[in-house]
């Protein structure tokens, strides 16, 4: 069967079509299109690969590449039947690194604290809430997943950039997938490294992980669900950051599993742990917790293979009925020690730990209906 795309949209992209053909992957090269004339590109499917009733898009390599309609809206699955022989497709639009973001879906974002007291430190942080867009409208109560760095998640003009965590909570919104407050605790700058550290003053001397995990989960945590419309069951509470703020997330979970399921792990410094000591609570009947594990493999020679081996030992742990785990592993062959590659991959890992999706959004029905009188 040949289908063929013209696009009104030009640049150097490739261009893929995925569907029920092949899991939905954006980024199988064996359906890359070719470019048979200007704008327009085209492939061949072998009959068998296909089943009968056949929804498919088109994507520049992955989601946050997809197509879009001449509104920047979410289009609809395309679908045809096998025995048509052929189709012929236009695409307006592609979204490019999940942009365009739209203003109507940006969270609420909330200084909850100039300077909140950690009684654990005697210090002061800054502690943010980014609301799901209609917060204020609504009488829904929220899953809650809490962050580190927090000026390096969405404050334009951080140092190394950020996860722009803003934006993409609102093309998760768009997708219908928004209902999810994210806490944001700034790090303690000169001892961020000490409050990151669980317990290795080789690392750190005075290293206060232990007290910094308390006082998220035994200040913070009950200020929050006080104070806004949460779920506070540990079903609806997750935690993560990245690299030594992973690292902590790890820890919490692992010692906290009675207020943490979710674990968003993004390119953790495991160096620190090589053998992964990593304290444990155990309980006869082990609790569920999902984690999200992601590195790149241009961090350095030893990331991924780090996170292989602690793959390994959650595994090993999972047998001796410490835990009950579910993971999901993401290894991004280009991927780099930088906020740009974790801003990426945040809207998968919020989609897979909080709403069970193991694919991305592309099947979820958008929270407006496409707006076709609309200019812009």
């Amino acid at each position: 069967m040949k289908f063929t795309l013209n696009t009104a949209e030009k640049d150097n992209r490739p261009i893929f079509i995925t569907g029920n053909f092949n899991k939905w992957n954006p980024k199988d090269y064996n359906f890359q299109l070719q470019i048979s004339e200007e704008n327009t590109y085209s492939i061949d499917i072998e009959d068998q690969v296909l089943p009968d009733n056949i929804e498919y898009k088109f994507t520049k390599g992955g989601w946050e590449n997809v197509e879009l309609d001449q509104y920047g809206n979410i289009t609809p699955n395309r679908k045809t039947h096998k025995h048509s022989a052929k189709t012929t497709d236009f695409v307006e639009k592609w979204r490019f690194n999940w942009g365009p973001f739209k203003d109507e879906f940006f969270p609420i974002v909330e200084v909850i604290s100039e300077e909140f007291y950690i009684p654990q430190l005697d210090r002061y942080r800054k502690v943010w809430a980014l609301l799901p867009y209609d917060y204020y409208i609504s009488d829904k109560k929220y899953p809650v997943l809490y962050l580190q760095d927090a000026q390096n998640l969405f404050n334009e003009g951080s140092q190394f950039g950020n996860w722009e965590i803003d934006k993409k909570l609102s093309i998760l919104a768009e997708y219908g997938r928004g209902d999810v407050i994210v806490i944001a605790v700034e790090h303690g700058s000169e001892d961020r490294i000490k409050e990151y550290i669980f317990d290795n003053d080789n690392v750190a001397n005075g290293s206060e992980g232990k007290k910094y995990i308390r006082f998220v989960t035994d200040t913070l945590k009950p200020f929050i669900d006080e104070h806004y419309r949460t779920k506070k069951d540990r079903e609806n509470t997750g935690i993560g950051g990245s690299s030594l703020g992973a690292l902590i997330s790890i820890y919490s979970g692992f010692l906290y599993p009675e207020v943490y399921s979710k674990l968003l792990i993004f390119s953790p410094s495991l160096w620190i742990e090589p053998n992964n000591n990593f304290p444990m609570m155990s309980f006869r009947v082990p609790f569920k917790t999902k984690i999200y594990l992601y590195g790149g493999e241009q961090e350095g020679a030893k990331m991924v293979k780090r996170i292989q081996v602690f793959e390994n030992y959650l595994k090993r742990w999972e047998k001796k009925n410490l835990f009950d785990f579910e993971f999901r592993t993401n290894i991004n062959p280009d991927g780099e020690h930088s906020e740009f590659y974790w801003s990426q991959e945040f809207p998968r890992a919020i989609e897979w730990l909080f709403y069970n999706n193991t694919e991305n959004p592309v099947e979820v029905t958008p929270q407006q209906e496409n707006i076709k009188n609309k200019t812009i």
